[in-house]
């Protein structure tokens, strides 16, 4: 599918196409353009991308709020995406744009499934792309020059941005009339920092051996945001949630926050999850100079030259303890907590750098007292989170709860 404004880059599309079309691959064309003519001929034309958002085109130009058009048809290009990729008519999408035509095809393209290629030719690629981006596979190539006319520079990146596009449609075309429904193992998510990697390896190798499918996110943000996303979407059988580090950085205010819907998908959709405290013992900033005045006497540790640790004191552990009590207080389906008496990372156990024995206690115990009460059941251990022992059961369990679930 080619999604753009046709009114405004009618040659640009007009060139991709060909390039695509010349190469065996057929393409749709979807326009998007609400200021004016289109200059090339659709096969879902503005009018419907208009109606299928439930609006009129005519309206959205007579009322000339550009925001306001924007918004509705990018909500009708998404139906219209959506649609094609349920009767089997979409394997890729590319799009060619400045800012507002890149705002169009990127809430379109994070619509659709992981897996579907996505790639974006935005004039918007050489900055902070995450805003186009957000947790899913969008691939972003800058167009170097502005996406205004065919010349020496923007016939290479645009016949490059067709080829690559048609390459990546016909392998996911491939995939998928490969793979029959019902086929593949079930699959679980599991969060991992690198002061937790041997517990998720050890996690990782038993739940393989189980008959599952791990996927790894990195407690970065973004990684806890991806998955919440995703088990909400229903990808998943079971969480292995061993790293809840994102959460100390909402709550003490460090710079890998996954957000306040951290730890809330599987809860309200209710799929077992085994969850722990790994590397709540610690705060995350840039580089030794970034981190706040505010924190400037705190224990800090240099993890690498771009991360810097900060340990929790007691008092934003209590905190940190009843914020992921709460939320495992409000999961409606099989949830279990691990509590690791003996250290919460790599560097938080007897004779580590982070070893305060009095902050993680005030950690346990506040999150001991937000579940009290409830069907979140509680397996309290003397070991250390990277233990082989407490990974190994904290693997075993989630398969006994995703079997009595299933």
């Amino acid at each position: 599918m080619l999604l753009g404004t046709f009114d405004t880059k009618g040659e640009e599309y007009a060139y991709v196409r060909d390039v695509i079309a010349e190469g065996g691959t057929d393409v749709v064309l979807v326009d998007a353009g609400v200021l004016g003519t289109a200059s090339l001929a659709a096969d879902v034309d503005a009018s419907a991308v208009a109606a299928a958002a439930g609006a009129d085109l005519a309206e959205l130009r007579q009322r000339r709020d550009r925001g306001a058009a924007l918004d509705a048809m990018a909500a009708g290009a998404r139906a219209v995406a959506l649609e094609l990729h349920a009767r089997g008519r979409l394997s890729g999408v590319l799009a060619l744009g400045g800012s507002g035509g890149s705002a169009i095809a990127a809430k379109v393209m994070r619509a659709l499934p992981v897996g579907v290629p996505k790639l974006l030719v935005s004039t918007m690629a050489g900055g902070d792309v995450s805003p186009y981006v957000g947790t899913t596979d969008v691939t972003l190539m800058y167009s170097v020059v502005d996406v205004a006319g065919i010349n020496s520079i923007s016939r290479q990146v645009l016949g490059n941005a067709a080829a690559a596009i048609a390459a990546m449609a016909g392998e996911y075309a491939r995939r998928r009339s490969d793979s029959g429904a019902g086929q593949g193992k079930p699959l679980v998510a599991a969060t991992m920092f690198g002061v937790t990697t041997p517990a998720v390896d050890t996690a990782r190798k038993r739940l393989t051996e189980l008959g599952y499918e791990v996927l790894v996110f990195h407690a970065t943000g973004s990684g806890g945001r991806t998955m919440e996303n995703l088990v909400a979407d229903g990808y998943f059988a079971g969480v292995l949630d061993l790293t809840t580090t994102e959460l100390a950085d909402e709550v003490v205010g460090g710079v890998l926050s996954a957000g306040p819907d951290r730890l809330t998908a599987a809860a309200a959709a209710g799929v077992p999850q085994v969850v722990s405290l790994g590397a709540l013992d610690m705060v995350n900033f840039g580089p030794r100079d970034t981190v706040p005045e505010r924190f400037g006497e705190r224990h800090l540790l240099v993890h690498n030259e771009t991360v810097t640790l900060m340990r929790t004191n007691a008092m934003e552990a209590t905190r940190i303890g009843a914020v992921l009590g709460q939320k495992l207080a409000a999961a409606t389906g099989p949830t279990a907590l691990f509590v690791p008496r003996g250290g919460l990372s790599a560097v938080d156990v007897d004779g580590g750098p982070f070893w305060d024995r009095a902050a993680d206690a005030a950690c346990v115990e506040a999150v001991l007292a937000a579940v009290a009460g409830t069907p979140v059941e509680v397996i309290d251990s003397d070991q250390d989170i990277n233990s082989t022992a407490f990974a190994t059961a904290a693997a075993e369990h989630l398969h006994r709860l995703i079997r009595s679930a299933s």
